[in-house]
Formats: structure tokens, C-alpha cells, sequence
């Protein structure tokens, strides 16, 4: 499974159209870093390119207008204020779990940021590659980062040496929550958070063929916190995700009701009020909550389709409300 030479191709592209996707590049430590919105203002078309970059180019990713909504989606919220994230993937084992999670922590004394991308493959430690494999020894790597700052040299050189690959043959792409990347890559892995919830209940993964996911695009805020709070609301409670699987319809039964976010005690109240009980530890909140508010499982053996869980338009509607930065977003999107 190669995916970080495809991840590269793209990143490469990106850095090629730095100025058009109001990026710029840095060189740190020898490492390719491409500011999508930290420092540079960054937008949506930079959002797409690292969700594909991020997805190692298993899958595709675009966006839906308000105004011109899929058939799937006006059938299911007829009156979505907001574009849509859409993200589809014949591969999603390998675009998803493999590549897309935000699975690789980085922290140090002065730096923090999630790590997400087909770098994490190289790297290799996270017990999840034990289930799926698709452990890999590239020449060269691509990560993302979610943070409100550029890495600095031991970060970029710590990151490398992890990956096995030369400094000049990694590029990392970087975007704080509360940019417009950063808020549609997030935002892109409505599918992915389906499959890791999956994962986690011991689903026999190599039944998923194909995947698609939509959620909302949420207005962009002044600060990081506010972004984490609108990024995971509009998965949780506003994220569709259809995946084709084969084999009997019982199991499918049986799991699905437990792979949607309102499976969770904690389900019906907004993100961030969560986050603050919780002392902002993602790893004190109930797991069972991250996940789409809906997921529909068509059964390609059978020919049966499933749905489950409900799409709670108040509660997105209240997580986005306006505020002052929120105009710029709407009107690029």
C-alpha cells in the first residue's frame, strides 16, 4: 500500500500553487512546511487539497453550495443554511484509518499540535496499525498539522526522524482550527470518524468496500476553541456518512445503533460545553460520541439498506451562530 508518494504529489502541487491557494512555504530544519492557515490566510481551496493530501489521494473531496444541495442530502436536511464537506473513497481502510485519522500527538515543552496524514504509516506506532496494517517504509512523507503555530526546528527534525525519511523529504501541512483549511479538513473526515468508531467495536473492517460522508461547513471564528467546538459539532450532529458493506443484515442490526454519536449518554449537548466539563481532555470525553449523527449501511450481499441515528439541525444551528470573523468564510465558501 503506497501512500505516501501520492500524499507527496499533492503536497508538491500544493507548494507549486503556493500564492493561488494564499499559502506560503517554509523551510525549517531542511522540512517543507506549507503554512494553509497559520501565519497565511490560507482558504478553502487549500481546505480540499490537504483533505486530499491528508487522505493520501485515496478519495475525493469537494463541496457542495447551500443553494445547490445533493439529492441525498436535501432528503435529509431540506433547509442546511451552510455548504456542505462531501468526501467519498473506494479505498477508505487505506484513505481513512491509514492515513486521514488524527492519530499522532505531537507534544513538546513549547509545541503542540494533532497530526494527521499518511506520515502516521511511516511512523507507524499507533496500536490501530496493528488491526489494519498498512504499515509503510516510504522515501519520502507527508504529515498535517492541526496548530496555531508553525513548527519549529526540533518539532520538523523530531517529525522526520519518526517518519525515517530525510528532512528534505518531508512536507508538512499546517492549519490552525479557526482558518478556513483548517476547518474543512477537519471537517472532511466525517467518513473517517464513521470507520474508526467501526474500529473500535471490533467490526470486521475488510467488510467496508466504499464509503461517502457530507457534513456542514461551519463558519470560521476568531479563536481555536470556538472552531474545535463548530468543527466537531458538525460531524457529531450534523455528519451523514453511507458506507457499502457485505455480509448478513443481523450484525449490521446489531451494530448499527451503537456507531452513531447518539449512542452517547453525553449526545444532545454541544461540543464545546462537553469540552469545558471535561477540562478540554479529549481523552476524559465519552468515545462512544465521536461519531456521524447518522450513518447509512447498504448491505451489497443482500441488497438491504440500514439507517441510523438522526441529524440535529438546532444543535449545529446553535454551534454556528455569527460572530464577527464569520462574514470572510461565508463569502469565500
Amino acid at each position: 500500500m503506497v501512500l505516501n508518494s501520492r500524499a507527496y504529489e499533492i503536497a508538491e502541487r500544493m507548494i507549486q500553487r503556493a500564492a493561488a491557494l494564499h499559502a506560503s512555504v517554509h523551510i525549517t530544519a531542511g522540512v517543507r512546511v506549507v503554512d494553509c492557515g497559520v501565519r497565511s490566510p490560507g482558504g478553502l481551496a487549500a481546505g480540499v487539497e490537504m483533505a486530499l493530501a491528508a487522505m493520501a489521494g485515496r478519495g475525493r473531496v469537494w463541496i457542495e453550495p447551500a443553494d445547490a444541495p445533493h439529492e441525498q442530502w436535501a432528503s435529509i436536511w431540506p433547509k442546511c443554511d451552510w455548504p456542505v464537506v462531501a468526501v467519498e473513497s473506494d479505498q477508505p481502510l487505506a484513505a481513512c484509518l491509514a492515513s486521514q485519522y488524527a492519530g499522532w500527538k505531537v507534544s513538546t515543552k513549547k509545541y503542540f499540535a494533532m497530526a494527521s496524514g499518511p506520515m502516521r504509516a511511516a511512523i507507524g506506532r499507533e496500536e490501530l496499525f496493528d488491526a489494519i496494517g498498512m504499515r509503510e517504509q516510504p522515501t519520502v512523507a507527508v504529515g498535517l498539522l492541526e496548530a496555531s503555530a508553525l513548527p519549529p526546528e526540533d518539532v520538523c527534525l523530531g517529525l522526520a526522524a519518526d517518519a525515517r525519511v530525510e528532512p528534505s523529504k518531508l512536507i508538512l501541512l499546517v492549519a490552525r482550527t479557526a482558518s478556513l483549511a483548517g476547518t474543512l479538513q477537519v471537517i472532511a473526515r466525517s467518513l473517517e470518524t464513521s470507520l474508526h468508531k467501526l474500529h473500535d467495536l471490533h467490526f470486521d473492517l475488510s467488510r467496508i468496500k466504499k464509503g461517502s460522508g457530507r457534513a456542514p461547513l461551519a463558519p470560521v471564528p476568531k479563536d481555536d476553541l470556538t472552531a474545535i467546538g463548530r468543527t466537531n459539532d458538525a460531524i457529531l450532529y450534523g455528519g451523514h456518512v453511507a458506507l457499502e458493506v457485505t455480509g448478513d443484515d443481523e450484525s449490521l442490526l446489531e451494530i448499527g445503533p451503537r456507531m452513531v454519536s447518539g449512542a452517547s449518554a453525553d449526545s444532545g449537548v454541544p461540543f464545546l460545553q462537553l469540552f469545558e466539563k471535561s477540562g478540554r481532555d479529549f481523552y476524559a470525553l465519552d468515545p462512544a460520541l465521536f461519531a456521524p449523527a447518522m450513518v447509512d449501511l447498504m448491505n451489497v450481499t443482500t441488497g438491504r439498506q440500514h439507517r441510523f441515528g438522526t441529524i440535529s439541525p438546532d444543535i449545529v444551528t446553535a454551534s454556528f451562530q455569527p460572530c464577527p470573523t464569520d462574514a470572510s468564510a461565508a463569502k469565500e465558501a
